[in-house]
């Protein structure tokens, strides 16, 4: 029986497609022509991007969700809301502690797909499972409909678009990270490689590729004081938006 770690490798090679070649911006400091981790790097780093799939093979656009898009817009009482982020800033703590206090349901994608078994098979070089995220989609399909629902993944190219109504990337400084990370016993490989994710911003570009720049929002997520901020700048929110959705 293999004991599958949390971090779960899509199965579009979307974690390997994010890490790829980039160029650091002038003056970044890098060590072996990469970033090197122990340091901030700057907005200018960019990723390139690879072509992207024909519109009808992405699982984000699929014809069969349409209906329910048109559908929940008029139906939601209240709003759906994706946490995202490198591996280790903070997205679990976050979301546990904003359902508790908001009342929305909080779902990790990595649980899903754990009692779920929702896997295409193991990387070994990353050690991890390799997310089947077809069937993830299909299996949150009926919980984003309704609404109130609060999203955890570090990955959020291959959600539909419709789902969401605000998209929160949280971001950690490199140092911190590489602490929490360390302690979660990660492979040389797999920490170098999220570190490197952060630093690029990797999440935050994918977010902003696959949603309205004006519904993406970064949170700073390095100490409990953070924490409670960030907990009550989305409590005022999601308040905002029930009486905004609910007159």
């Amino acid at each position: 029986m293999v004991a599958f770690t949390p971090c779960f490798r899509s199965s579009d090679d979307a974690y390997r497609r994010r890490l790829g070649e980039r160029q650091p911006a002038t003056g970044q400091e890098t060590v072996g022509g990469e970033c090197r981790p122990g340091s901030q790097g700057p907005p200018g780093c960019r990723r390139r991007r690879p072509l992207p799939l024909p519109a009808a093979l992405r699982p984000r656009d699929r014809p069969a969700s349409l209906a329910f898009g048109i559908v929940a817009a008029k139906t939601m009482r209240r709003p759906n809301i994706l946490l995202t982020g490198t591996p280790g800033v903070g997205k679990t703590t976050l979301g546990k502690e904003l359902a508790s206090r908001s009342g929305l349901k909080y779902i990790s994608v990595g649980d899903l797909a754990r009692e779920g078994e929702l896997y295409d098979g193991y990387d070994e070089e990353y050690d991890c499972p390799i997310l089947d995220e077809d069937r993830v989609v299909d299996e949150l399909e009926n919980e984003m409909r309704d609404g109130g629902v609060i999203v955890d993944y570090h990955g959020c190219d291959f959600f539909p678009e419709r789902w969401f109504h605000i998209v929160f990337v949280l971001r950690t400084d490199n140092s911190v990270l590489y602490k929490r990370l360390e302690t979660r016993g990660y492979n040389e490989k797999k920490l170098k490689d999220n570190i490197q994710c952060e630093i690029f911003q990797v999440l935050y570009e994918e977010a902003i590729a696959s949603y309205k720049e004006e519904i993406v929002h970064q949170l700073p997520s390095n100490n409990p004081e953070e924490l409670e901020d960030n907990i009550n700048k989305i409590l005022k929110w999601i308040e905002q938006w029930v009486k905004d959705h609910n007159s």
